[in-house]
């Protein structure tokens, strides 16, 4: 049974990724059209990763809520613009991986609902993963 409350706090995608990903792929297709000559393949090159890249950016708009908490539990996203509810019960764990490669951190934060793992990176989030795993240790704490 899913749950009627409104959720508490939720961490969407920066309103400026969705929008720099389909002006990326106008930038590729133009720039496929520019270059092309008389090369037939190019355009068409360009053409699937702009495809790739506004839908990836599409996905951003239609469902921009990666990760929501109320206190019966979580709504992660899954899919290209589906959800999952996690009631507290299901969450096993929430934790943050911490990788340095050449010189720059980055932070996932990590989800594990037994079954299932969800990942979650700055970039989903809009904010860093570790404030954000707290904010959820503070809910799941205050859960009933």
């Amino acid at each position: 049974m899913q749950s009627q409350s409104s959720p508490v706090r939720a961490w969407r995608v920066p309103v400026i990724l969705p929008v720099a990903k389909l002006v990326g792929a106008v930038v590729v297709v133009g720039l496929g059209l520019l270059l092309a000559g008389d090369d037939r393949v190019q355009p068409v090159l360009a053409g699937l990763a702009a495809a790739a890249l506004a839908g990836w950016g599409l996905r951003d708009l239609v469902a921009p809520v990666r990760l929501a908490v109320d206190p019966d539990g979580i709504t992660v996203a899954q899919g290209f613009a589906g959800h999952r509810r996690l009631p507290w019960s299901k969450v096993e764990a929430i934790t943050v991986d911490r990788r340095t490669r050449r010189g720059l951190t980055a932070e996932t934060l990590e989800i594990d609902a037994g079954e299932s793992l969800h990942l979650f990176g700055r970039y989903d989030l809009d904010a860093p993963p570790a404030e954000v795993a707290e904010a959820l240790r503070a809910a799941q704490a205050a859960a009933p």
